[in-house]
């Protein structure tokens, strides 16, 4: 009986699931049919589609794709990697934290938008100008995740882990990564997901190709079409980059349990 109440709590989940984006679908033909707005500004779910047909069959969907997901790939690891170990190294030393924690914090509250003006004079528009932008919007959060993960470790973990002499690598193994992985995960979940609108955004703004800058030409040729295959295409990519990184963390949960 509980299997089956199971199995009913999940396809209702499910069907929950498809219900929103089928209304919003569904409330987007209607507007268009019903000629509230000129199609010039707003195109039906039928001529995005078939814009977004023609620009995969072109292969110029595919590029700017490619373009932008190298990107991110490249400056989300930059920026995780210093993170992590910033982030560390001000959890576990005082003078670190007391040194840079001014500094840091006043930082962080910058929005990344900000800097791109001063990143386009230093580096242009090339690959590092949107690399660095991508590594500075991932670094600030996923360094509060892990400086917050650590600071969070109870002091008898590591009172016990002396009292059994553990070595340095066995330390990182049974008492910090245990510890401290779930809420890295979340900050790198959170990262990934800002890193990724900042990335578009940056190529609205300067980029000579990506999804964000195939907006721009499409505002620029008055192609709302090719712009709503944009904001699509964006929107579906940052929710598979959720989902995937919200299962790491489901899996990793489990392993932390155990």
């Amino acid at each position: 009986m509980t299997k089956i109440r199971d199995l009913a709590n999940s396809l209702h989940a499910n069907v929950l699931f498809f219900v929103s984006p089928i209304l919003l679908l569904l409330a987007w033909a209607w507007v268009c049919s019903a000629g509230i707005f000129p199609e010039q500004i707003l195109v039906s779910p039928a001529g995005v589609y078939q814009t977004a047909h023609e620009l995969w069959g072109s292969g110029e969907l595919q590029s700017h794709l490619h373009d932008s997901l190298y990107r991110l790939v490249l400056g989300f690891a930059i920026g995780s990697l210093l993170g992590l170990v910033f982030g560390v190294l001000m959890g576990l030393f005082k003078p670190i934290d007391a040194f840079f924690a001014s500094t840091f914090n006043a930082l962080r509250q910058v929005p990344t938008i900000a800097f791109i003006p001063m990143l386009v004079m230093i580096f242009g528009v090339e690959e590092t100008f949107k690399i660095v932008v991508v590594a500075k919007a991932a670094f600030f959060p996923i360094t509060m995740a892990t400086y917050d993960a650590v600071k969070g470790i109870p002091r008898s973990y590591f009172e016990v882990s002396k009292v059994y002499q553990l070595s340095h690598i066995s330390l990182v193994r049974h008492v910090i990564l245990p510890a401290t992985v779930p809420p890295i995960l979340t900050g790198l979940r959170l990262a990934l997901g800002r890193s990724w609108m900042v990335l578009v955004a940056a190529e609205l703004i300067a980029a000579d190709s990506g999804i964000g800058q195939m907006m721009e030409m499409g505002r620029q040729m008055f192609r709302i079409d090719i712009v709503l295959v944009g904001v699509l295409v964006t929107g579906l990519i940052g929710f598979l980059l959720d989902r995937s990184l919200r299962a790491v963390e489901t899996h990793l949960g489990r392993w932390q349990q155990s």
